[in-house]
Parts: structure tokens; C-alpha cells; sequence
């Protein structure tokens, strides 16, 4: 896995959202989530691991800093869940990242603000005034302002997370692991460049630590990381057989 890249996952035109740049731009709807079509894997934040760990399996970057991400695909560039239409598999779980898209929070340089911005490469921004960004007076509409929100609280939860996985790292409770696996057609295929968290130490974190994690709210996310990894199997089944043996790192 990794995660350093010159931008976030699936923005090409990140700009800050602003009546005078985009006053007549609109967000179109039913585009589907072709932008997410060749991707193995995007982050996750907290709250949605209880959700998520039952349609994908959790694992963690590898590097300096490990974010969890769902598994999306077991070769490099495909999403199982996005078909060729571009639309996400009915009755399973869209990740926060991809809902997000195409609104962002970036960074000023020593991260004291953060701007909603829209990516004005997106196929769902449009030329128009069907569902503008802002009103005729050049005040942002609901949209604008729901996504804002929707920003905001997921800024939030991705620095709780971050807290998370930096004490996982810290308690040195993360071991690179590898997925071996052979398709129901005899194709094997091999996943590397991640982590899972390491049950048994975990299990032996001293009394005084486990009650922390408790009372930091970390626990259940552990909890959910494990479970998660019973959906291998589902995950698997979904592939389509391809020639030859190939090997594959996420690229959250």
C-alpha cells in the first residue's frame, strides 16, 4: 500500500469553492462512481468501521503514518464494487471517501485552516444552474453548505482515526501480512504492502493500557479490523478469472 501521492485519491483539480470562480457550475446527479472504478482500496474513518468491516476486509497502510482502508479488489486497479456502468454494487456499503468526491478539505501550509474546495475535473461538475453551488445573490445553497458539513464531520473522524492507528503504531501492535489466495478457477494471486493489527500481543496489552484504549474508544475499532477479515472469502468469489499469476499492492 501506499499513500503518498502529489494529490488525494481520485482529485485531479482540487480549488477552493468560491461564488466568483464558480457561481455557474452545478453538481450533476447519477454520474455513478466510475472515478472509483480502478482503485483497490480507499481509507476509512472511524465511525464507519462497525459498518464497513462487514462488507470488506480493514487493513493498514504500510509506512509512516497507516490509515485503515477497505479492500476493494485483489489486483492492483480494479474495484469490484464499481461494474462497468460505473454504478456501486446494490446493498453494499460506499465507503465515506468515495461519497465525499468531489468536495474536499485541504490543508493551508502549517494546517491551521482548511477550505472546502470541489474538483473541477469531476464528471458530476457541470456547466448549468440546475443544482448550483451557490445562488443568484452568490450565497452558498444547501448543497454547498451540506457539503461543508459533510467536510467538516469527516475531518473530524479522520483525526480521531489518526489518533487510532498512531497508537497502534505506537504500541508496535501492526505486522506486515501478505494474502495468498487462489481464485475458485485455480488462479493465484498474491496481496502485499499492508497490515493487520497483531491479535495475540494485542491481547496481552497490560491492564492499564487496555482500560486507555477503552476509554479512548478504540477498542471497538480493533474489534471491527478482526471481524473484517471474514470477508476474504466474499471478496474473493467476486473475482473474474484472468490469465496467468499475478501479484498486487493496494493503492489507497
Amino acid at each position: 500500500m501506499t499513500t503518498q501521492t502529489s494529490l488525494p485519491l481520485f482529485y485531479e483539480q482540487p480549488r477552493p469553492l468560491a461564488a466568483g470562480v464558480h457561481a455557474n457550475l452545478s453538481l450533476a446527479g447519477n454520474t455513478g462512481f466510475g472515478y472509483a472504478a480502478r482503485t483497490n482500496a480507499v481509507p476509512l474513518v472511524a465511525t464507519e468501521l462497525p459498518t464497513a468491516c462487514r462488507h470488506f476486509p480493514i487493513v493498514f497502510t504500510d509506512g509512516d503514518q497507516p490509515t485503515p482502508v477497505a479492500v476493494l479488489g485483489v489486483r492492483g486497479q480494479e474495484n469490484l464494487f464499481v461494474d462497468a456502468d460505473g454504478q456501486w454494487r446494490a446493498g453494499t456499503y460506499i465507503p465515506a471517501y468515495v461519497r465525499r468526491y468531489p468536495f474536499i478539505f485541504m490543508e493551508n501550509e502549517d494546517r491551521s485552516q482548511f477550505t472546502l474546495c470541489v474538483d473541477e475535473k469531476a464528471a458530476s461538475v457541470v456547466e448549468g444552474r440546475d443544482n448550483p453551488f451557490f445562488d443568484e445573490a452568490g450565497e452558498p445553497t444547501d448543497l454547498a453548505r451540506s457539503a461543508l458539513e459533510f467536510c467538516r464531520d469527516y475531518q473530524n473522524q479522520h483525526a480521531y482515526t489518526m489518533k487510532f492507528a498512531e497508537a497502534l503504531a505506537a504500541a508496535d501492535l501492526l505486522i506486515e501480512n501478505r494474502a495468498d489466495i487462489t481464485l475458485p478457477d485455480g488462479q493465484r494471486l498474491a496481496m502485499s504492502g499492508f497490515k493487520v493489527i497483531d491479535e495475540a500481543k494485542f491481547n496481552k496489552l497490560s491492564d492499564e493500557e487496555f482500560l486507555r484504549w477503552r476509554a479512548n474508544g478504540w477498542l471497538p475499532l480493533v474489534y471491527c479490523h478482526l471481524l473484517s477479515i471474514n470477508t476474504w472469502p466474499a471478496l474473493i468469489n467476486q473475482v473474474a478469472p484472468a490469465a496467468g499469476v499475478e501479484t498486487a499492492s493496494t493503492d489507497a
